[in-house]
């Protein structure tokens, strides 16, 4: 019976794809900064653990935790939506430390086991906007798309011992806490002389075609499970489209 690790179980992606695990007959191990039972159902082979990417301590105590391991899934992250002009550098570093550098940290921890077992799979949870950014997403874009450059080189790095690195890029996902979760980070991010301008770009990103959380489960289980599958793999209807058009 396999092993998966999976960051940022609190909701959405992270806590759709461990379902998806648990439903297969893997071993789970989920992982959110602050854990919460009521999220999934008992089970023996479901466990908790307490993980804040941001925190070198967190990391490593987690990882020890956790044992050994067949597969780790990064997809903890935040939003960030605003423009440039108004984000401050705080809330910058912020959204890179969760979503790029939380990443390595975590990939870091974990890499010792897989190269000394010659085994293992990572798979890097990023965004379809890295695919054909859009607007009031610039500082958010940039961290997703520095874990795509990231995990490619890291896929090259791996070879030698037979660990795969594999990207799933969800599409847009209203199910998903992505506005909630960006909204402490907006405060002042988009100014005044941007206001109007902003207003007409929200309505304009409403789409039928769209993302559902099970799509990206979907996605993740087939890198895991799938040596032949490519390193990229779009997730939802719209992130497939917009990876056919770029």
């Amino acid at each position: 019976m396999k092993t998966v690790l999976i960051t940022g179980c609190s909701s959405g992606f992270g806590l759709e794809t461990a379902r998806y695990f648990l439903d297969r007959d893997w071993k789970v191990i989920v992982t959110m900064r602050t854990p919460r039972e009521d999220v999934l159902p008992r089970s023996e082979r479901l466990r908790m653990l307490a993980l804040d990417v941001t925190d070198s301590e967190s990391v490593r105590q987690a990882v020890e935790a956790a044992g050994p391991i067949d597969v780790l899934v990064n997809n903890a992250g935040i939003g960030m939506m605003g423009v440039l002009e108004g984000t401050s550098m705080q809330t910058a570093r912020e959204v890179f430390e969760t979503n790029t550098l939380g990443t390595m940290a975590v990939t870091q921890a974990v890499l010792p086991q897989f190269r000394q077992r010659n085994a293992g799979v990572i798979v890097n949870v990023t965004s379809s906007v890295t695919l054909k950014p859009l607007p009031l997403l610039s500082v958010y874009t940039a961290s997703k798309a520095a874990v795509n450059a990231f995990t490619e080189s890291l896929a090259l790095e791996l070879r030698p011992f037979n660990v795969r690195v594999n990207l799933v890029l969800p599409g847009r996902a209203p199910e998903t806490r992505f506005g909630e979760n960006a909204q402490p980070r907006m405060k002042g991010g988009i100014p005044e002389a941007y206001a109007g301008w902003a207003k007409s770009v929200f309505a304009g990103q409403q789409s039928s075609a769209i993302t559902r959380s099970l799509d990206v489960a979907e996605a993740v289980w087939r890198a895991a499970n799938d040596p032949s599958c490519p390193l990229r793999i779009a997730a939802g209807a719209d992130a497939v489209a917009l990876a056919g058009s770029s």
